[in-house]
């Protein structure tokens, strides 16, 4: 299997220096134009931008091998436990709703490492934000499956932000036992009953509440359901 495509520091374009780019995506890879390319006067993130909604996040990527434009996008959390210092910029968020989500993180705010668009999604560790936003470089770069030529460098589109590991997840957290739940929460009003994972599914970036967290986190001790 390839390995991810790396960047070392100093390795981008003479105006952007990267950490080792990853690579992440919806649940959904087919998400479609419109969504993509929506101005952001009309995306529901305008009203998100600039404040924190949350304390807490999940973040998307694709754990298994997928070629676009002839680049691997596959980032999975053990190629993140490999990085120098267990740590890389978040690259390619390429929805605006996203990205204002990736603009509103702080330091310290922990996040939730999904694996999405593979055999079995689902939450595999905790990661931390490092590096609040700044120009996301691929953006730049014409070989790069993110390239945007419609983005200028006095007024980028994108940011990314720089993640570190946390920790893996005491065990794996399937995508299907947090819909189980969820499914029940909806009826019971419990913790997951309104969680984004599932009414937002599209999203790459996401907010996770206190109470959402906490309960994930529960599940830990837990034996799989």
């Amino acid at each position: 299997m390839p390995r991810p495509r790396k960047r070392q520091a100093g390795a981008a374009s003479p105006d952007e220096k990267g950490l080792v780019g990853k690579r992440n995506k919806t649940e959904n890879s087919g998400e479609t134009a419109a969504e993509e390319n929506s101005s952001p006067q009309k995306s529901v993130a305008s009203k998100d931008c600039g404040k924190s909604l949350s304390s807490y996040w999940l973040m998307k990527s694709e754990p298994e091998s997928r070629l676009e434009k002839g680049v691997d996008v596959k980032f999975s959390i053990e190629d993140l436990r490999a990085q120098p210092k267990q740590t890389t910029c978040w690259d390619g968020v390429r929805n605006y709703q996203a990205r204002n989500f990736l603009r509103a993180m702080k330091l310290e705010e922990e996040a939730f490492f999904y694996h999405s668009n593979c055999k079995e999604p689902g939450i595999a560790g905790l990661i931390k934000i490092v590096k609040e936003a700044y120009p996301d470089h691929t953006q730049f770069e014409k070989n790069d499956p993110h390239y945007d030529p419609s983005s200028k460098k006095d007024n980028p589109k994108w940011s990314m932000v720089d993640v570190q590991l946390v920790r893996m997840m005491k065990r794996f957290i399937p995508l299907a036992e947090l819909k189980t739940y969820h499914q029940a929460h909806k009826a019971s009003g419990g913790p997951l009953k309104n969680m984004a994972l599932f009414t937002r599914q599209r999203l790459s970036v996401q907010p996770v509440t206190q109470e959402e967290f906490d309960f994930i986190l529960s599940l830990e001790e837990k034996e799989p359901s």
